[in-house]
């Protein structure tokens, strides 16, 4: 192999690696739970949100969750129910973010000192730092999502879809964590498990 072989393997190679490295940025690692029986043979059906009366008394926030949701639904082969129509089924959803931050005290050796040492016939130490390490705190955002029938009130299909990042708003997330609810409809699996969604929905 010569040497112009050679440069052109390793281009080769860090394209990859640079095409896979930008690919982890648009995506989005989250742990879905999923559980329900859904009917073999029903596939997809009309649909109409549900709020519950919390929802209800902040209209806008359940708008937001609501738009979130409906192209994940529509992927999975949900419809909106017409104008006037009874839906064959309600649809629930819910969103929360959580917010968790360390303390130096959570860490035993954060003063970052040492246990000391002799030194020309005397005893230095524990030696005590004064240094403070201050970290960001980190989020977690979830949402959910309840498929219930609507004639029989029995529910189908429940999924919780989750992420941690340093980001403490969760409305650009809304999307992909939604996408992932339904990312394996009908079926249910091993919970939790790590699935990845693309940032950027269609």
């Amino acid at each position: 192999m010569n040497r112009r072989q050679i440069l052109r393997l390793i281009s080769s190679a860090c394209a990859a690696a640079l095409l896979g490295a930008c690919a982890a940025l648009n995506q989005l690692s989250v742990d879905l739970s999923t559980f329900g029986e859904w009917p073999t043979d029903r596939l997809g059906g009309s649909y109409a949100f549900e709020r519950l009366p919390s929802q209800q008394a902040q209209a806008e926030a359940a708008q937001m969750l609501e738009d979130a949701a409906r192209p994940a639904l529509a992927r999975a082969g949900f419809t909106p129910v017409a104008a006037g129509a009874e839906p064959e089924l309600l649809v629930q959803l819910g969103a929360r973010v959580s917010r968790t931050g360390r303390s130096p005290w959570d860490d035993p050796l954060w003063w970052g000192g040492g246990y000391g040492a002799w030194h020309r016939g005397a005893w230095y130490g524990p030696r005590w730092g004064g240094s403070l390490r201050l970290q960001s705190p980190r989020y977690e955002r979830e949402v959910a999502l309840l498929i219930r029938d609507r004639t029989s009130g029995k529910p189908l299909f429940e999924a919780r879809a989750s992420s941690e990042g340093f980001q403490g708003q969760a409305t650009s997330l809304l999307l992909p964590l939604f996408a992932a609810t339904l990312i394996d409809f009908p079926r249910v699996g091993v919970n939790p498990r790590r699935v990845s969604v693309p940032l950027t929905q269609d």
